[in-house]
């Protein structure tokens, strides 16, 4: 908003780069009430969205380009109903995909830190903690992302118990911050993440997954890449069985550290572990743990496919997943710009209203304003 009243002042172009658009956040909100003003202006005064929505149609509309991580973004998310008539997703002058980049600094395989020893050795107590001794040398399916019913931890512990021929093959970590062993010690939790804990608990005890599973901590991006770097060593490999990821840079991460990626098929990893007819990684339907476990034997079936999974995965990061490569998509995006000059406007430009140049009341927006927006009427 504030480069679009400052473009409106200057002339001076800027993008637009969404991490969140309010859409969808209204949309997951709304669930399936209508959009009505019953059901919107408990949402309009709590959460202001038609102040938002606005904003975001006035931003990307005037916006020299709109910056998405993933073409999926571009069309998915872009191509609402609240955003009619303020962008057009199919405008390719309009929009330029440019994804973030990994940290290399920090997670690639080459790179180290003061938490690389004290790691593993934390990683080798937990192992003989919680692995059977006889177990204890296989490598390991890591799990590292927030406990949420979105990342779909279980469908991973569903796929393992389904399949003993992929428990001869590996053993499970799953990273919890809060406790030393998460899965033994659920009365530290809460909420969403007690009852998803509790359930994978229970599956461990009826699918008899004790010393064949372990949960542990990890604090902060130097010991995960530690991590990351340790677990390349064992032959393990990072598993992201979500029901979607907008984008997916965690799984990049550990790629770039040299673990093989097993993910979600839904959203950014479609795009960047596939591309052309190349793999550089393998996709799975997070609704589906017979497929899970597929995946994941894939990459465990033998030291060959493992070593091509790893350099396959880490050498797409190198390519294509660096910051160097996300400063030198926005700066080809600025000369662009630049070269347009001023006034070459794609699109009719929407006019500013009132209120964002003087937030008073009187100026304000109603919940009818955010029906007409919401629903592609204004």
């Amino acid at each position: 908003l504030a480069g679009a009243l400052l473009e409106a002042r200057t002339g001076v172009p800027f993008t637009f780069t969404g991490h969140s658009l309010g859409a969808q956040k209204l949309d997951k909100l709304l669930g399936d009430k209508p959009p009505d003003d019953a059901s919107l202006a408990p949402l309009e005064e709590r959460f202001h969205f038609a102040q938002r929505l606005a904003g975001e149609r006035l931003a990307m509309n005037r916006a020299g380009k709109v910056i998405t991580s993933t073409r999926e973004e571009r069309f998915e998310q872009y191509g609402h109903p609240a955003y009619r008539a303020a962008v057009d997703p199919d405008d390719d002058r309009k929009f330029s995909v440019i994804p973030p980049g990994v940290n290399l600094a920090v997670f690639d395989a080459t790179s180290r830190n003061d938490r690389e020893q004290a790691t593993a050795d934390f990683l080798e107590t937990v192992i003989a903690r919680d692995i059977s001794a006889d177990r204890r040398g296989l490598p390991i399916i890591l799990l590292s992302s927030r406990v949420d019913h979105k990342k779909n931890h279980i469908a991973l512990l569903r796929a393992f118990a389904g399949h003993p021929e992929l428990q001869a093959m590996a053993n499970v970590g799953i990273v919890v911050r809060g406790a030393d062993n998460a899965l033994q010690q659920r009365s530290r939790f809460s909420g969403e993440a007690r009852e998803l804990l509790d359930q994978m608990a229970a599956l461990c005890d009826e699918a008899g997954l004790w010393g064949k599973v372990t949960a542990f901590p990890l604090e902060g991006q130097a010991e995960l890449a530690a991590a990351y770097r340790y677990l390349t060593g064992r032959h393990s490999l990072f598993c992201l069985p979500a029901f979607h990821e907008p984008f997916g840079l965690a799984p990049l991460e550990a790629m770039a550290a040299g673990l093989p990626a097993v993910v979600t098929k839904n959203g950014g990893p479609s795009e960047s572990l596939y591309e052309n007819g190349a793999s550089f990684g393998v996709l799975i339907d997070p609704a589906d743990p017979d497929n899970i476990a597929r995946g994941v034997s894939q990459v465990l079936e033998s030291p060959q496919a493992w070593q091509r999974y790893s350099e396959a995965g880490r050498g797409r990061v190198l390519a294509r997943y660096t910051w160097d490569r996300t400063a030198a998509g926005y700066a080809a995006v600025l000369e662009e710009i630049i070269a347009r000059g001023p006034g070459d406007q794609t699109g009719q430009r929407l006019p500013i209203p009132p209120y964002f140049r003087q937030p008073d009341p009187a100026n304000d927006f109603t919940t009818a304003d955010l029906a007409a927006i919401y629903t592609g009427r204004m």
